[in-house]
């Protein structure tokens, strides 16, 4: 882009101000420059240096990429993003139990729709405020077997940290659980029996698995959060 098409992008700003209700002597005033300096260059009878056009955009509050229509929309789309849309963190299975993600645990960010998210019901057996809800792991091949064809090895899974409950969130299906047994973090059908877990697999070719519960532990100990949402890759 040229000086002289800024200068024209400019200009039709100004005179867009102008009619909106700013004068021509106003805004020679703010800018320091003498009304008919304003007038000159409305009327092109001459430009202005690099200067003088800050001194107007600084009066007109507007910066450079304002006058360039396609870095406006880029921005005004970038706006749009970050309001509509979180950044979720894509983690290793190991941090799940954290209260929050350093940036270098972080393996990624991915992008869900606030609307989305919101409309996702948490309950919490063992309160978890002020914990960082939502994360993302990947179904590992032990997982993603034993679920299948629910999930599939790789699938991505949104992790709903605040809802510990092993109440179904849907009555006609049972809820998807990550649940960590000893050193592994497993995604399965979870049940209380006694003072254990039993982890149920939708593959019947997987067995049942079992969590001990501690002595004064409780099934919160070691559930992690439920599955609210599965992406797999075609």
């Amino acid at each position: 882009m040229l000086i002289s098409d800024l200068h024209d992008r400019l200009r039709a700003l100004v005179r867009e101000r102008i009619g909106g209700g700013l004068t021509g002597t106003e805004l020679a005033k703010l800018a320091g420059f003498q009304q008919a300096h304003v007038s000159n260059f409305l009327n092109r009878r001459r430009g202005l240096s690099i200067e003088a056009m800050d001194r107007i955009m600084e009066v007109l509050k507007v910066e450079v990429r304002d006058l360039m229509p396609e870095e406006r929309e880029r921005a005004q789309a970038a706006a749009v993003d970050e309001a509509e849309f979180a950044s979720i963190p894509v983690v290793g299975q190991a941090m799940l139990l954290q209260k929050h993600f350093d940036s270098g645990e972080v393996i990624e960010y991915l992008h869900f729709k606030k609307s989305f998210l919101r409309r996702i019901r948490p309950e919490m057996a063992k309160q978890r405020r002020s914990w960082e809800r939502f994360a993302l792991i990947k179904a590992d091949k032990e997982s993603g077997g034993a679920m299948r064809p629910r999930l599939a090895p790789g699938a991505m899974l949104l992790i709903d940290r605040c809802y510990n409950s092993l109440r179904s969130y849907r009555r006609t299906e049972p809820s998807l659980y990550v649940v960590k047994s000893g050193n592994a973090f497993l995604v399965r059908y979870v049940e209380v029996q006694g003072d254990q877990l039993t982890l149920r697999p939708e593959n019947q070719k997987y067995a049942l698995g079992y969590v001990r519960l501690g002595e004064g532990g409780t099934f919160v100990d070691c559930v992690v959060g439920r599955v609210a949402h599965v992406s797999i890759e075609t």
